[in-house]
């Protein structure tokens, strides 16, 4: 059976449309592409945009934009539904999916999430752990010239920007920060764990979750990101996860606690080099943060599933990462965990 698909699902995006509707958009065609098997879907760099016009303003170009992600979600929808290698295909793919279950390990800075996640990979064979970031923080390159030389590249450390002023990038840490989460959540499974007959689990560390209930909120509360940019944060946050629903949602939580001091004391020692002007009244605050959220659950929350998400506190503050009697005390409290959600 062929189909052109180029006359099914050709959308005309505005050259002004915001890059979250790019986001979703490229995330449909992947998802289209990888069900069908077909390749010849439209490139999102070839699609034309819509002729220019003299009225409308910036709110009715990004309605129209959204208007075709979702004629084109409901077009993919139909073909999908019609044609039987996607339904097979398709359905093979969403019951590997569905038996993957997600889990975030939240906790302070320096509190010992790496460690624990490299604890946890060696653990099972089932259970990948997919981690923080950290290194796109630090390495973002971005053109020098705004002219024809756009092949000159500087790399900038928007971790060490954040910490050393937080007034000026506390927004555009916080922004980008979430967005490589995002990115993040939505890498499909490996095919080790949707062809596992075992109890596969996806873990990550941190989510776009404590990136707004912890870390945002502390800096919108610490007065580094201001009302205006918080309305707009929680307006885009708000959409993405709505928009890609349980692909980003978390069927559990594991809190990693620690004394303040203790956290400090790690960072210490672990030296990293943007880290060096973190005050022990910074961790306190993230600690508060932490607690309001996962354990006094006084957070306000926006998302339904995650109110009632189950969450496991572990006592990060003893010295588990050279204890090994812990660690097995951790890794049958995780399967126990792992085996209720």
């Amino acid at each position: 059976m062929q189909i052109n698909v180029r006359n099914l699902v050709k959308v005309h995006i505005p050259a002004r449309m915001s890059v979250v509707f790019r986001c979703v958009l490229f995330s449909r065609l992947s998802t289209f592409k990888r069900i069908t098997g077909l390749t010849q879907v439209i490139r999102l760099g070839h699609i034309a945009p819509l002729p220019q016009r003299k009225t409308p303003g910036s709110s009715t170009v990004i309605t129209r934009a959204a208007n075709s992600v979702i004629t084109m979600a409901r077009r993919v929808d139909k073909i999908s539904s019609c044609c039987p290698r996607c339904l097979s295909s398709k359905a093979s793919a969403q019951d590997g999916k569905a038996r993957v279950k997600r889990v975030s390990i939240e906790g302070n800075i320096a509190v010992g999430k790496s460690t624990f996640a490299r604890l946890l990979q060696s653990a099972c064979p089932d259970w990948e752990v997919m981690a923080e970031p950290v290194s796109k923080w630090q390495n973002i390159e971005s053109g020098t010239s705004r002219g024809t030389d756009a092949s000159s590249q500087t790399v900038s450390n928007l971790l060490q920007m954040m910490y050393q002023d937080p007034l000026r990038w506390s927004y555009t840490f916080q922004t980008y920060s979430c967005m490589s989460r995002l990115r993040t959540q939505l890498q499909p499974p490996p095919a080790r764990l949707l062809n596992s007959e075992g109890s596969p689990v996806q873990v990550y560390e941190r989510s776009v979750y404590s990136d707004r209930y912890i870390f945002a909120l502390n800096m919108f509360e610490l007065g580094c990101i201001n009302s205006t940019e918080w309305a707009v944060y929680q307006d885009w946050h708000s959409l993405l996860v709505e928009q890609f629903g349980h692909q980003v949602e978390l069927e559990g939580i594991i809190y990693l606690s620690a004394p303040p001091k203790k956290c400090m004391e790690r960072l210490e020692q672990r030296g990293r080099p943007e880290e060096k002007g973190v005050k022990l009244d910074y961790l306190e605050k993230l600690h508060i943060q932490h607690e309001r959220w996962l354990i006094k659950k006084s957070t306000e929350i926006h998302f339904e599933k995650l109110k009632q998400i189950p969450v496991l506190q572990l006592d990060a503050g003893v010295e588990f990462q050279t204890d090994r009697e812990v660690q097995e005390q951790f890794i049958t409290m995780v399967k126990n965990f792992f085996s209720a959600l």
